[in-house]
């Protein structure tokens, strides 16, 4: 069984007009069925999920992409949450009733029945107010804060109601900020009792699932959360194994010690015409976006000319082709098709230039380059690199292939982590992303250099553009500014545009997954056959 890969999203990213939900939240699930303890994946008892990273933190405010999300998102309640299917729709989940009353207020009353568990008793208002405030609070610098856009503040009206205050319009808050990570709702009592931040044991969980343990690199466990009021969950726990390959992850499916998992480009073929016994293949279109970087404050790329020469000398084609075995298709951006300020084609052919590239190169009056290229330590990118080094081998670059283990990967250039950002040069990166272009231009701002925008990129019209263009409500002229935005990037000569990857899941037959249009698991609506 595949799903449908061409959804359409041209509605995305729009006005999104004047919302109101009434009622209550619709979550699906079914009863466990079987006990827990078993060694290998059974459903009904055990859901365990591979995840491409391992646990960094359960707060909100500082949690990094997908993984840390699909963890977090059974635990907490939110406003809303994004409802499983092909289009990207939300559905109520703390909130009773949700109203955009005019351009910048929202207001809001949360359900009777929302509480937290571990005794800190009924949901707030006031809850509701801490956990957005907190995270564009400049104090706390959460690197999440971006997701809040134009923020100003959380009213509170009443003890189950409030009204979200934004300094201007902020066209993403129904598909950013609201149904992922930012939007996940946290108890004020629990958070100070922990000392203000949360790590890797959580203070109080208002969903499904609370959390039960983590092993360091091997796995993090949630179970049923007994004080849930909604529709019972249809496992007793929910085991995320971090597996980083996806090769990996997929022969551990085939050895039943996983129910779901992303699968490799490599296999989406052969799957298709035959998958494991007991499994079922799903395809959506996908929104990550994989490109390579080149550090701007590092002396060796410092000229334009050869970080022009590098551009040109890479072959987006040949690395979807031996990478991606052609199912994926070269990159003009950071935004997919589909999606508004998404580009026809970008300002370097996807073949690239090789002639060009030499030319440039002659011009930076640079010889004798040699440049360091850090990978996530996977399979696929492993093979994109070896297509980088061979490319840039032919116009006199030689490059050295430095292979990271995930945990590692994702700090290189993190202030935060260390010093490793100093030596940084080449990096091939590949970041998650949601149906509104603000979500991928949100990392390359100023306030982002040393945090996520790895390449050290700061440009005060980009800064402006990605400001402007997410309170801008016109379609048209979002699509143009996030164009121009993406040029000024690629001008810099510090981005290499590869591809958006293609998306496919793996999942048991006695699953009922709940997935987001791009494949991403909203596990809490799971259920078993």
């Amino acid at each position: 069984m595949t799903r449908k890969a061409n959804i359409i999203w041209n509605h995305i990213g729009g006005s999104m007009g004047r919302r109101q939900f009434l009622g209550t939240a619709g979550a699906a699930g079914l009863a466990a069925a079987l006990p827990g303890g078993m060694a290998r994946a059974q459903a009904g008892s055990t859901l365990r999920i591979r995840s491409y990273s391992d646990l960094k933190s359960l707060d909100p405010a500082f949690s990094q992409g997908l993984p840390a999300e699909a963890v977090q998102a059974p635990m907490y309640s939110k406003l809303v949450q994004f409802k499983p299917g092909s289009t990207w729709e939300t559905q109520l989940d703390a909130a009773a009733m949700i109203e955009q009353v005019d351009p910048t207020h929202i207001k809001f009353a949360l359900r009777d029945d929302q509480g937290f568990s571990r005794g800190f008793g009924a949901m707030t208002a006031e809850d509701v107010k801490f956990s957005f405030e907190r995270i564009v609070d400049p104090a706390l610098e959460s690197p999440n804060k971006p997701d809040m856009g134009s923020l100003a503040r959380v009213d509170v009206t009443g003890e189950r109601e409030g009204v979200i205050v934004l300094n201007e319009p902020y066209a993403p808050i129904w598909t950013v900020a609201l149904p992922h990570i930012a939007g996940n709702i946290l108890s004020k009592a629990a958070v100070e009792a922990s000392g203000g931040r949360i790590d890797l044991v959580s203070a109080a969980e208002s969903g499904p699932y609370m959390f039960d343990s983590y092993v360091a690199n091997q796995k993090t466990t949630l179970v049923r959360n007994p004080g849930w009021k909604g529709a019972a969950p249809a496992y007793d726990r929910i085991e995320f194994l971090p597996i980083g390959d996806e090769n990996s992850a997929e022969i551990a499916f085939e050895a039943g010690e996983l129910d779901f998992t992303g699968v490799p480009v490599s296999s989406i073929e052969r799957l298709r015409g035959a998958t494991p016994r007991g499994g079922i293949l799903a395809e959506f279109p996908s929104l990550y976006y994989v490109w390579l970087g080149m550090n701007l404050d590092n002396p060796k790329l410092g000229n334009l000319k050869l970080r022009q020469a590098i551009q040109y000398a890479v072959d987006a084609t040949m690395i979807t082709q031996a990478a991606y075995f052609g199912v994926a298709e070269p990159a003009t951006g950071l935004i997919a098709p589909g999606l508004i300020g998404h580009r026809p084609a970008g300002l370097i052919p996807a073949g690239g230039d090789l002639e060009k590239a030499r030319a440039l190169l002659a011009e930076s009056g640079e010889t004798n380059v040699t440049l360091t290229l850090d990978i996530n330590n996977t399979t696929t990118f492993a093979t994109a690199a070896q297509v980088i080094q061979a490319t840039l081998a032919q116009i006199g670059i030689t490059v050295e292939i430095r292979s990271n283990e995930a945990s590692a990967f994702w700090s290189l250039g993190d202030e935060a982590a260390g010093d490793s950002w100093k030596t940084l040069e080449l990096v091939l990166n590949r970041f998650s992303m949601l149906p509104d272009p603000s979500y991928a231009t949100a990392w390359f701002t100023c306030a982002q250099v040393g945090s996520w925008n790895w390449e050290r990129f700061c440009s005060p019209e980009f800064d402006e553009l990605h400001r402007a263009a997410s309170i801008e409500t016109d379609p048209a002229k979002r699509d143009e500014m996030y164009r121009r935005a993406q040029d000024l990037m690629e001008e810099t000569g510090a981005y290499r545009f590869i591809t958006h990857e293609a998306s496919a899941v793996l999942y048991r037959d006695t699953v009922t997954p709940a997935l987001r249009p791009d494949g991403f698991t909203l596990l809490r609506y799971f259920g078993t056959v």
